[in-house]
């Protein structure tokens, strides 16, 4: 049997991740540029894992600036079969309480300057997966027992809003998204999810409670010292989700979406441009 493997991409607060056997640092390139920063092999309780810092080391690099792509197809280059991203959010319900998580199931996107960061595609190539079930399931049920085993409140399912940021929401956009019924709000794992799914990567989202966004009535407004509060103290739930989430995978069946890009490419073969083929190559190299 082959070796599991993990990929962890870190949001905020989230930089590093101990305990890895066999440690070592390694700097990828990529047809899309470079990641946002050097990615930490090793091994994890038996399962191969590679993390990153998805804004970098220090907190470098906006929602807005994140390269995506780059650190997707980082992820796909090391040969992680499963993604987890975990993310911190507002809450969108009073029952989901900061320091709570949710283990999301669906997105809404409302960025508006990422189209070329939420896919690898165009430029002399154009594909269109399916995507009506943004997290892949299987994965989804690893991460909703590893946060459960954590010991923290947990919620299962959910609907996370991606907005562009950095800034906060309005109090009216706030209003109009608890309209639509969503449970979280966040600026970042949307995209990673189309890229996963666009490299045949399983992609899970793991999703923290920092705040009530600014919609509660009796609650402060978001601000950013409250926020890394509470990031603290997530943080150490991410890391024990994260070791329970190994364990789990190391003997659960695999976990793999090989195989739905086969139908996704549109373009015919003698049409995609050398430049396309050359960028995607480790994506579409058996279908095409």
């Amino acid at each position: 049997m082959s070796q599991k493997t993990l990929g962890i991409i870190g949001g905020s607060g989230l930089y590093d991740l101990p305990g890895l056997e066999n440690r070592e640092e390694k700097q990828v390139t990529t047809p899309f540029g470079d990641p946002s920063d050097a990615l930490i092999t090793g091994t994890l309780h038996g399962v191969q894992m590679a993390f990153l810092p998805r804004h970098g080391r220090g907190h470098r690099i906006a929602p807005n600036e994140l390269p995506f792509r780059a650190n997707i197809h980082a992820m796909k280059q090391l040969g992680m079969d499963c993604v987890l991203g975990i993310s911190a959010v507002g809450s969108m319900r009073e029952e989901i309480v900061p320091g709570d998580l949710v283990i999301v199931d669906q997105f809404i996107d409302r960025t508006r300057s990422r189209t070329e960061e939420s896919t690898f595609f165009g430029d002399g190539c154009v594909a269109h997966v399916h995507f009506a079930d943004p997290i892949w399931e299987p994965l989804r049920q690893v991460a909703l027992a590893a946060a459960r085993e954590s010991g923290a409140k947990v919620h299962d399912r959910g609907t996370y809003v991606c907005m562009e940021g950095p800034a906060f929401s309005t109090r009216a956009e706030s209003h109009m998204y608890r309209s639509w019924g969503v449970d979280v709000i966040g600026m970042t794992n949307l995209q990673e999810a189309k890229l996963a799914r666009e490299a045949e990567i399983a992609y899970s989202t793991v999703a923290l409670a920092t705040d009530y966004d600014c919609w509660h009535e009796s609650e402060a407004d978001v601000n950013v010292a409250d926020v890394i509060a509470v990031l603290k103290a997530n943080v150490d739930r991410a890391k024990l989700v994260i070791d329970h989430a190994a364990r789990l995978l190391v003997d659960a069946e695999p976990i793999s979406c090989a195989g739905v890009m086969e139908h996704a490419v549109m373009t015919a073969p003698d049409r995609i441009t050398p430049d396309a083929r050359r960028r995607l190559d480790l994506l579409i190299s058996k279908y095409v």
